[in-house]
């Protein structure tokens, strides 16, 4: 891994605009990935987990829009990432493989000609040999007979060849960072897999970062190397994938893990986390977690931020951190 990350985000805040107010839904989103690095993202829907991701590329819907933060990018191999404003690294540094697939392909175009046309408009390409490199980039995403799928349209593409092409896409703009927005929900389990893999591969063989975001735990234990969870537009806890999901230090976090049922675990009810979040206009001073918590005591109403994501080690925004992590783990 090079001594610089290549994608650094610092101090994040999106608000939604209604009327004459801003109503912050994601609150101070701090977190940086590294070559081949993979940082997994995880909370219950809602959280902001995507809109964290939409944010990065400049990606916002109408209505919604940046307040706060910087997105800083390493656009050379071991360069220090430098700012960037919105709307300027989508296909200059980060790409995206959304969780819909038809949200990357063109239905009118032919995936071969799209991938091309996504490669010279990276400049210096001719046509013939922009074609070639699509077939390379389809041969390398497992699509069998590149060159016969090259003239393929979307709708004559099964889900899991799509999210494949929609894979190669994203790879045709030579990203630095790669961005997942929960790529293989929608897939079975066998063709989720295969896509871990390919996904695996490409991060390895190419040293990219890769920041993948998802509900499912299983999925993160397989993918992510750190994994950050957030609740109420905060990360409100970071570290490996052992530390967190074997170890963790939030209340939340673990009765987040508890959640996922186990075919070797007791037979009984399906666990879940009892009330529902904050809605952002009550987004107050005390620990957004407050209502839901079966640890909470007095010191909980104070001042309690999201945490750092870009600082090294397991850290919890929780204030008990040190005194609840034993209790947490035998849960």
């Amino acid at each position: 891994m090079t001594s610089h990350p290549l994608l650094e985000v610092d101090g994040l805040r999106v608000a939604i605009r209604r009327q004459d107010t801003a109503l912050t839904v994601l609150d101070g989103v701090s977190f940086a990935v590294g070559a081949s690095q993979c940082l997994g993202i995880v909370g219950e829907s809602g959280c902001g987990k995507s809109l964290t991701l939409r944010a990065a590329m400049g990606l916002l819907p109408p209505g919604i829009e940046r307040t706060g933060g910087k997105i800083r990018l390493s656009l050379q191999p071991g360069a220090a990432p430098s700012e960037v404003q919105a709307g300027q690294v989508a296909g200059r540094g980060l790409a995206m493989v959304f969780q819909d697939s038809h949200a990357s392909l063109d239905p009118t175009m032919r995936v071969g000609t799209f991938i091309a046309e996504t490669v010279r408009r990276r400049g210096g390409t001719s046509r013939s040999d922009a074609r070639r490199q699509a077939v390379e980039l389809l041969a390398s995403v497992g699509v069998p007979d590149p060159k016969v799928r090259f003239n393929a349209y979307p709708h004559e593409l099964s889900g899991g060849m799509r999210q494949r092409v929609a894979i190669a896409l994203a790879l045709a703009t030579d990203p630095r960072v790669l961005l997942c927005d929960e790529p293989t929900t929608a897939l079975d389990v066998t063709l989720q897999a295969q896509i871990l893999r390919l996904l695996n591969t490409a991060r390895t063989e190419r040293g990219l970062g890769m920041i993948f975001v998802s509900h499912d735990i299983a999925v993160i234990r397989q993918i992510a190397d750190v994994v950050a969870v957030m609740y109420a537009g905060q990360i409100i806890e970071i570290g490996t994938v052992s530390d967190v999901l074997d170890r963790p230090r939030h209340p939340y976090a673990r009765a987040l893990i508890d959640a996922v049922p186990s075919i070797d675990g007791p037979v009984g009810p399906f666990r879940s986390v009892p009330g529902s979040p904050p809605d952002p206009i009550d987004y107050g001073s005390a620990c957004r977690f407050l209502d839901r918590c079966g640890h909470r005591d007095t010191a909980c109403e104070g001042v309690v931020n999201g945490i750092d994501g870009r600082e090294a080690g397991h850290r919890s925004a929780c204030v008990h951190n040190g005194t609840l992590a034993h209790g947490l783990e035998a849960t």
